[in-house]
This record gives C-alpha cells, structure tokens and sequence, in this order.
C-alpha cells in the first residue's frame, strides 16, 4: 500500500497531491487514460476493487467499493471529476500543470481548487482509516467522473441513469464546493439552474439607405438592454442586501454575437447568446415577456436548459445533514450554508432523489476556481483530509432508517 510520491515533497499526500494535478486533464482535449493509470494505481494500493464503466465512447466513470459491514444498508458516496477548464497560461505565475510550490506553500496548479485537492483528500483519508484498521458500517464508494466542466452530459447526467449506478444504493453524497476566503466553511444544498440562451431576429433584406425600418440589429437591442438592465438589478440586490449571497440572485452574461456577411449589408438574421444562472424560480416567464416586447421576429432557444430545483435538507433533524454538521462542530468548524452560484454534478445526484452537499474544505483561501494562478495551500489541503477521517466514519455509521431494517 506505498503510494508513489513526487520527490522533494514536504509531505506524502502533498506529494500525491502534486502528482496528479500535473497530469493534463485538461478540456478541450482532457488525457483521461492518465487519470485512468493514477486512480489503477491508488485502487491497488488502497486494496479496493475497481470498476469502470464507460458510459459515453471515451468517457469512463471509475468507482473504488469499500464494502461495508452491513453492505444492504445504503451507502455512501464520495463523489470528484478528473477533468480541468482551459488555462491561458500567459496569465500564470507559472506553469499550470507543474504544480509548483511557493516558500509558503502555495501549489499553483488547474484543478488545485477544483477539484483536485478533494480527489486526493478522499484517497487519503481512506488510506489512513484502512491503516488505522476501521470499517465502514455502510459501504463507501469513491467515484470519479469526466466531463463535469463541460456540463456532465457525457459523465454523471448521462451516469445516474445507469443500471450499474443504481447498483451503487446511494443514500447520500459529498461533492465539490467551494473555498471560503473567511474563517468558515461553505456547505451547499442546492444549485442555480444552468441555462444556455441564443436569442435570434430574422428579417427581410433591407436596403442600407432604409435603415430606419425594423433591422435585426434594432430588435435585439431590446432584448440586450432588457438582459443587461436584468443583471444591474440583481447586482444591486446582491450589494444592497446583507443576507443575499451570489446563489440567491440570478446572473447573466452576454456571450456571443453573431451576424452579418459583410460591412455594407444588413443582416437578415442576429443571434446573441446569454449564460444565465437561476435559483430556484420561474424566469422563463421573463424571457418571454422581454422577446415579445421586441418584436414578433425574436425568438429563443436553449443551448442548455436544467431545471432540477431539487434541495438538501439541513433540518438538524435530517439523520444525514445531522451527523455532518455534529462532526463539523466537533471540529470546531463554522459552517455557512448557501446555494450554489454556478453548476456541479451534485444537481444530477439530487435530481434522482439523493440528497448530496456540496463541500470542499478550503477555509482562509481565495475562491480561484477557474481563475488564473489558481492555488492551494499544502497546510489548508493537508487539514483538509483530517476532516474526511472525521466525517466518511461518521457519514458511513448513520444509523439505518425503518426502511433499511
């Protein structure tokens, strides 16, 4: 069970942890098949049995079973992606994928922050129990997935339908979050809803002298302004308000213009594309208010369209919500619950009736997923897997429910 460190590592599991952030996982073109090698190798040095199922051509879902002492209980599932957004590596201090260690201990790396550093914290904290000679009341499964940066429909959307993931008899999840710059730790029990919108006006050729008629590009100005003038006032509630945080407002973002097939002729047809994300709440019902006030020629599509608004409960009377929270605070961990403000593969788990919290413990640390420079530092990683030894045996002891007996 000798795991395979970098040299000159400070610390075994810094070691580990530098290891895999240098493997290139990296979209458009992520090297899965290296990621594939690593999580073999952990498998084999955890002495847990792998399984992997490729659920889309070149898209392999790994899971590490350990099986636990009542195995018809439901089990437990810790849940990470392999795979990194783009870098634009002229924006770095250094490069993204040598994990490089400043003399404070900072590892600059894509995917020290997402999410990476859980990945490793999970294996770890395993590794230690096994040594340790504890076992799971309920069985706990590590799994590994691909493509959640590109929305997961290649990966866990297309996974929490398959048989082999029902297999799993998941009760209850832990995925990625994100890093609190204070003093707390952010939990997540729910998601803004992703929406992918392309907006577009057609009309007759018009002739550039008769300019004042109804072109495309006039209508969809409504619409922009409309879109744009949105976003200034949910700006504003979230300043103005002392409870709000960027999960409890909408966010929007113009992405694309399209139009046009030359300097000196109108378009017949413009698109705009906008990146909206939604709490829980009925917003189409605007989108259409705005394109009808545009004009009968726009109309909308969706790219993308979640529209799971499915929560976790943090009811101190919920057995699991209870028992993560009591091993926090046994920690001396401040939790701060919130939605969250962008998308991860916990909505897929939620939406098939699983409860799952978003968690990532990084306190004291800048929010730098998909930044540049993004980093994490060793001694904030390394008290990170103290917290998975405390809550996997926790999780994985809850008491089983009337339903399980």
């Amino acid at each position: 069970m000798t795991p395979k460190y970098v040299p000159g590592a400070d610390d075994p599991s810094v070691g580990l942890f530098r290891e895999y952030l240098r493997l290139r996982t990296v979209h458009p073109e992520p090297d899965y098949d290296a990621a594939l090698r690593f999580l073999n190798r952990i498998a084999e040095e955890l002495e847990l049995p792998i399984t992997k199922i490729e659920v889309c051509p070149g898209r392999v879902v790994t899971i590490m079973t350990w099986e636990g002492t009542k195995p018809t209980l439901k089990s437990i599932l810790l849940n990470s992606h392999t795979d990194v957004v783009p870098v634009f590596q002229e924006h770095w201090k250094y490069d993204a994928f040598s994990a490089f260690k400043d003399a404070e201990g900072n590892i600059y790396a894509r995917g020290s922050q997402d999410m990476k550093c859980v990945t490793i914290q999970y294996i770890q904290a395993v590794r230690r129990l096994k040594a340790e000679g504890w076992k799971p009341m309920r069985t706990v499964h590590l799994m590994f997935v691909p493509d959640e940066e590109v929305g997961g429909h290649k990966g866990m959307e297309t996974f929490v339908k398959h048989p082999e993931f029902q297999k799993l008899n998941v009760g209850f999840a832990l995925d990625e979050g994100l890093a609190n710059p204070g003093e707390g730790f952010t939990v997540f029990y729910g998601e803004r809803n992703p929406w992918c919108e392309y907006k577009t006006h057609r009309t007759q050729g018009i002739h550039l002298s008769d300019q004042f008629q109804g072109t495309s590009d006039f209508n969809l100005r409504h619409v922009i302004n409309s879109f744009l003038d949105f976003r200034e006032k949910e700006k504003h509630r979230l300043n103005t308000s002392e409870c709000f945080t960027l999960g409890d407002v909408t966010t929007v973002n113009m992405t694309m213009v399209k139009g046009g097939v030359a300097y000196n002729v109108i378009p017949a047809e413009m698109d705009v594309s906008f990146d909206l994300r939604i709490p829980p709440t009925d917003f189409e019902r605007q989108i259409k208010q705005w394109c009808k006030e545009a004009g009968e020629d726009v109309t909308y599509e969706f790219a993308q369209k979640h529209m799971n608004q499915s929560v976790t409960s943090t009811d101190e009377n919920d057995p699991w919500w209870s028992a993560f929270s009591a091993t926090c605070k046994a920690m001396n961990m401040t939790l701060e619950k919130e939605i969250f403000p962008a998308a991860t593969d916990s909505r897929f788990i939620r939406a098939v009736g699983i409860p799952a919290i978003g968690f990532s413990p990084m306190n004291r640390t800048p929010i730098l997923l998909h930044d540049h420079n993004e980093y994490l530092n060793e001694q904030v990683f390394l008290k990170g897997i103290i917290v998975y030894e405390k809550l996997i045996p926790a999780l994985a002891g809850v008491s089983a429910f009337p339903e399980e007996a």
